[in-house]
């Protein structure tokens, strides 16, 4: 148990890390002119452009702005709110099975 415990921590670091990168890029979108061949630029826009895309055919653009971001920072907050809630529910399974076994 303490190891899914551990589990869920990283995993609930590594997705505020990516939340920070993809907000990078959806802040980065606002200037047209950035040159997208950039290795730093083009590294952050691999990372984050497939999970992006996930959203941005079920919204469509609106006035020429882009709104898919809303939806898949929305979809991240759900999944990390979810994940707190499990790794609560798996660290009071272990403190509780602390206190009673040992």
């Amino acid at each position: 148990m303490f190891v899914a415990g551990f589990l869920v921590e990283v995993i609930l670091q590594t997705l505020h890390i990516f939340f920070l990168l993809l907000l990078v890029r959806v802040l980065l979108s606002w200037f047209p002119g950035l040159p997208w061949e950039n290795p730093l630029l083009a590294a952050l826009a691999s990372i984050t452009d497939p999970y992006l895309n996930l959203f941005r055919g079920w919204i469509p653009p609106f006035a020429g702005l882009d709104f898919s971001p809303i939806l898949a920072f929305l979809t991240l907050n759900l999944v990390t709110i979810l994940l707190k809630s499990l790794g609560g529910a798996l660290l009071a399974n272990v403190n509780y099975a602390r206190y009673t076994l040992g």
